[in-house]
This record gives C-alpha cells, structure tokens and sequence, in this order.
C-alpha cells in the first residue's frame, strides 16, 4: 500500500475493509501525505491538499449510508501516515 520513496501510500491506492459484513472502500489521492503528531493534551494533523482529500474520503466512507455502528480504520505509520506519526482511528459512533 505504500510507494518505496516513503510511506505515503502510492497512486491509486484503494483498500477494501470488510466490516460486519460490509465492505468498505477506502482511496489514497496521489501524493497525500498525512502525519499526526501528539502534543500533551493535543493531536495535531497535518497533511498537504491530497492527504486533507484523503482523509475527507475516508471520513465520507464512515458516513455512508449503511455503514455499522462501529465501523474504523486503522492508520499508522508505514500504513498511511508519514513516518513518525502517531496512530490513528476514525470510527463511526453512532451510539451516544
């Protein structure tokens, strides 16, 4: 999933997931680069015009129509966050 210059994951890149039965497909806008940073009581992320469209995408996908409660991805680094970032998850909460 990643290019070799780097971690950010190549051209094209779509990941499907399968969640409850349900698959999900998550897209890498060419060139995104995505890192999250943790400073104490902060997150910061920081990401170049692909990666914002990126991460837009992938929150979209947890927004769709049909999507359990429940549903996440996983991004680290090596696995779409630049080198050095921090873990990241975004789930799809619909329980209050």
């Amino acid at each position: 999933m990643t290019s070799g210059t780097g971690s950010a994951p190549i051209e094209s890149t779509h990941v499907t997931v399968a969640s409850e039965g349900t698959g999900l497909r998550f897209s890498w806008d060419a060139d995104a680069r995505i890192e999250v940073r943790s400073l104490g009581g902060e997150v910061v992320v920081e990401a170049n015009a692909a990666g914002l469209r990126t991460l837009a995408g992938h929150l979209l996908v947890l927004a769709g129509e049909g999507v359990p409660d429940g549903a996440h991805l996983h991004l680290d680094d090596g696995n779409g966050l630049a080198d050095g970032s921090v873990g990241l998850v975004l789930e799809r909460g619909d329980e209050e």
